[in-house]
């Protein structure tokens, strides 16, 4: 039995981020609760060379949107990375899964042999198969800045847990 690249990515990619904007909702409501400024933890780090909770989220977004785009042949959007509050970053996962909503099935279809091309014409271009893309690279990244913003708002307070964590399956 075989999956479908649009099967082992889109769900995954759906699911993480609305559990993201699940968790980010019950951090701004912790903030308001709690009497604590949103910056406080929109800016929140697990140490100081790590990216603050704003730009893991911005990030997980980028992964979401430029892997399901690569796999379908479509142009990656650009966002501008201008988040600043927490209503910024529930429009920014919005409008990444509106994106990769609206990618259908067949464009996916033999994306798993498709060569992608990151980084074209720098000394840090990688070439990789569709397959390869999605499950050793792609994926993994973007599972680590959306558990990395969990991890910020878990080790800030915010009282979330595994099943926050996972989202509606």
């Amino acid at each position: 039995m075989s999956i479908s690249m649009h099967a082992a990515s889109i769900p995954v990619f759906k699911q993480m981020l609305g559990s993201l904007s699940a968790v980010l909702a019950r951090a701004q409501a912790h903030a308001v609760a709690k009497n604590i400024a949103p910056e406080a933890l929109l800016q929140a780090r697990l140490f100081p060379d790590m990216f603050a909770l704003l730009r893991q989220v911005q990030i997980a977004a980028d992964f979401a949107k430029s892997v399901a785009a690569r796999l379908a042949q479509a142009e990656v959007p650009v966002y501008e990375d201008n988040e600043q509050s927490f209503a910024d970053l529930q429009a920014r996962i919005a409008k990444t899964l509106e994106f990769i909503d609206s990618l259908p099935a067949a464009r996916f279809e033999g994306s798993e042999q498709r060569e992608i091309v990151l980084r074209p014409g720098t000394p840090k271009e990688m070439k990789l198969s569709g397959q390869v893309y999605l499950l050793n690279y792609g994926l993994p990244q973007f599972f680590f800045h959306v558990t990395t913003a969990y991890a910020l708002l878990r080790h800030n307070g915010v009282e979330i847990g595994k099943k926050d964590y996972m989202g509606t399956f």
